[in-house]
């Protein structure tokens, strides 16, 4: 098993920053490829960024490239996805992943979540 605990969400304008973090434990961190999704509000949930195991390929869903960046501490089993540019349809609960193994971009691959964090940004 691999608990996912995420942490970092909040209100901010359009225009602003947040950083998300998930810290993780149970198993070996590094044997995971790491994911962040969202859903919003009568929306399924969507990809947003991913990471390999040891963080030399990284992965963007279009709506948030060049404006999010995913990064991982092996070292302290933590993975962030920092939020830059926010826009009020970046609303919606973000989610951490694991996969063991390689990445997709298909949640139905991942076997591990956390709980969600609230990010709410305002027009």
């Amino acid at each position: 098993q691999v608990q996912l605990v995420e942490t970092g969400g909040g209100l901010v304008q359009a225009g602003g920053s947040l950083r998300l973090s998930c810290a993780a434990s149970g198993r070996t961190f590094s044997n995971y490829a790491m994911g962040w999704f969202r859903q919003a509000p009568g929306k399924e949930r969507e990809f947003v960024a991913a990471v390999s195991r040891y963080g030399e390929s990284i992965y963007y869903g279009d709506s948030v490239k060049g404006r999010f960046t995913i990064s991982r501490d092996n070292n302290k089993n933590t993975v962030n996805l920092q939020m830059n540019s926010l826009k009020p349809e970046d609303t919606a609960v973000y989610y951490c992943a694991a996969k063991y193994g390689s990445w997709t971009r298909y949640q139905s691959d991942y076997a591990y979540w956390g709980q969600g964090t609230q990010v709410t940004v305002s027009s």
